[in-house]
């Protein structure tokens, strides 16, 4: 074992079985926003993995989670939109610890790689990641305009 297969087990085991958890028990606020950060813990975790185990097609798989799991959470912040208005999430602090670890992941994994191509995929992948993480973090709030259907 390496490395960055430990740092996956760690990211994997630690961060998303704790949002596994919140999904599956409590209120409604904990679980929109579990689920929210699987996909912020998933993707960095995916990312670890392609590197421990050298296979791009990992790399793929994340930007492909990074992309559509912020969509997701979108869905479910405009369908729960009343309910979560009446008790709105908050975790400011674990969507910025997310989004730190996804650009201390990314971050890592760009170094390693060196210039390449494979860096640009890197980069963009983190860049959804982080932005769509904070996008959806802030809608499940309240924050967007037209997410509550006002």
């Amino acid at each position: 074992m390496n490395g960055w297969l430990l740092a996956a087990a760690l990211v994997l085991g630690g961060g998303v079985g704790a949002t596994l958890w919140g999904v599956a028990t409590g209120p409604l606020r904990r679980r929109a926003v579990a689920q929210n950060l699987s996909t912020a813990l998933a993707c960095p975790g995916l990312l670890l993995l392609a590197q421990g185990y050298d296979r791009p097609a990992y790399v793929d798989l994340a930007l492909v989670l990074a992309l559509l799991g912020p969509v997701g959470t979108l869905v479910f912040a405009r369908l729960l939109a009343d309910e979560l208005a009446a008790d709105p999430p908050r975790a400011r602090g674990l969507t910025w610890a997310t989004a730190g670890l996804g650009a201390a992941v990314v971050l890592a994994l760009c170094a390693a790689a060196g210039p390449s191509r494979e860096t640009v995929k890197l980069l963009v992948t983190g860049a959804l990641l982080i932005g769509g993480n904070l996008v959806a973090s802030r809608a499940l709030s309240g924050g967007i305009a037209g997410v509550r259907g006002g």
